[in-house]
């Protein structure tokens, strides 16, 4: 088929490639003309597609990068797989809109479009079916094929990746449904079809929903337990033996990404607008995770002061700006929040990070730096932010003289745990 994918990121690019490594042509289009001139060259700037793999489909002639919307012409489906942030606590849907109003013009009878964009429930059917109609003059369900089918996408998880993680797909009717399927189907192993796109937009809430939840009330009981003098790592591992009816969740620094700290909030809006009501776990859960940053600052303030230091022209170095391990993604990262309160007490701040890039600096105050025994040496204070399996944590305890260990990694004499 010809397939359009809209929007190269983290969840459009490893789509993209994928479908044209099983023999599907493929278009990757996006507005971001530096990225598509990144893509040509054969260079990818996602953690989950490598510069090799890029290179393979571009010499097969199976995939084009394009800012063109032209080159959207003629697609047997199309896939809009955007970004969708909050724009002062409200869905910002404007990029599924510029999508579907760009796709609506090359638009033909029989041909397929499916939403993967994280949304709230309704946006497929009452959103993308009326731009689609409006631009092309067809009738959704009628005359071509609609549906939705939520990214799954954990940058960085070697063992979960696009093909490996179960794909839910569901369509405004079986036909479109049908369709949509298909497609997912030559491209994952497994598919999951749900009866409607609601029911699959709500899932992919629930899953990030989830999780949110459950990372707040381990980093609520950190707090806690930490002035408490509860070892709360010790806890979460005991309680962890429990073979059934616990699930075992981590503190850290904070939520970052595209999932956690913006996701749930589209599911807490589309309640208050709809129905009203406060989703008041969702509010609770957003509350907690995002003062995270700040409880890192504040420990690192009293850790400083324990030994006779102010913040104010301490040497502070930060492990990790990506918002997990192993990723270069550094959208929403906690250690942003972390990286200014420190600097708007007066600290020299400095951060290691291999995955992330020189351009996705949390602040220009920032000055990125090795991870060596020099830099580790020289720092009043170590905080460790994400746990990336290249940093090299024997020589960070051998030279520290003081690590805040926000992932639980580190033991010895100068390590506090979160």
């Amino acid at each position: 088929m010809r397939v359009v994918i809209a929007g190269q990121g983290y969840v459009g690019l490893p789509l993209a490639v994928r479908a044209a490594e099983v023999g599907h042509t493929v278009v990757g289009f996006d507005v971001d003309d530096d990225r598509i001139k990144r893509l040509a060259a054969g260079e990818s700037y996602v953690d989950d597609v490598s510069s090799a793999d890029l290179q393979r489909v571009l010499a097969t002639g199976s995939f084009h990068p394009s800012s063109d919307p032209r080159a959207c012409a003629g697609f047997d489906i199309a896939v809009i797989a955007v970004p969708t942030p909050l724009r002062d606590g409200s869905p910002d849907l404007t990029f599924i809109e510029d999508s579907a109003r760009t796709l609506a013009r090359y638009l033909r009878p029989g041909a397929t479009v499916a939403l993967e964009s994280t949304t709230y429930p309704g946006t497929t059917s009452e959103l993308v079916a009326p731009l689609l109609e409006e631009g092309s003059g067809l009738i959704a369900g009628v005359d071509f094929h609609l549906g939705y089918s939520p990214e799954r996408i954990d940058p960085g998880n070697r063992e979960w990746n696009l093909v490996t993680t179960p794909k839910v797909v569901s369509g405004i009717n079986p036909a479109s449904l049908a369709m949509v399927q298909a497609f997912y189907a030559s491209v994952v192993d497994s598919t999951v079809p749900v009866s409607d796109p609601k029911v699959a937009e709500l899932a992919k809430l629930l899953e990030n929903t989830f999780r949110h939840v459950n990372i707040a009330l381990v980093n609520e009981l950190a707090v806690y337990a930490h002035d408490l003098g509860i070892d709360v790592w010790e806890a979460i591992a005991a309680a962890s033996s429990k073979p059934f009816g616990y699930m075992r969740f981590v503190p850290g620094p904070g939520v970052g990404g595209h999932c956690l700290p913006i996701d749930p909030s589209y599911l807490s809006w589309r309640v208050q607008r709809t129905l009203g009501q406060s989703f008041r776990f969702v509010e609770l859960a957003n509350d907690i995770n995002n003062h995270m940053p700040d409880y890192v600052a504040r420990r690192l303030v009293a850790a400083l002061n324990k030994r006779r230091k102010a913040v104010n022209g301490s040497r502070v170095l930060l492990l990790g700006l990506a918002y997990k391990k192993n990723s270069g993604d550094a959208r929403e990262s906690p250690a942003r929040r972390v990286a200014s309160l420190l600097l708007e007490m007066g600290a020299e701040v400095r951060a290691a990070d291999p995955h992330v890039v020189e351009d996705a600096h949390v602040d220009s105050r920032v000055r990125m730096v090795p991870l060596t025994a020099e830099q580790v040496a020289d720092s009043d204070a170590v905080v460790l932010l994400a746990d990336h399996d290249d940093f090299d944590l024997d020589l960070v305890l051998e030279h520290a003289s003081y690590v805040l260990d926000t992932r639980h990694r580190l033991t010895g004499p100068a390590v506090e745990s979160l």
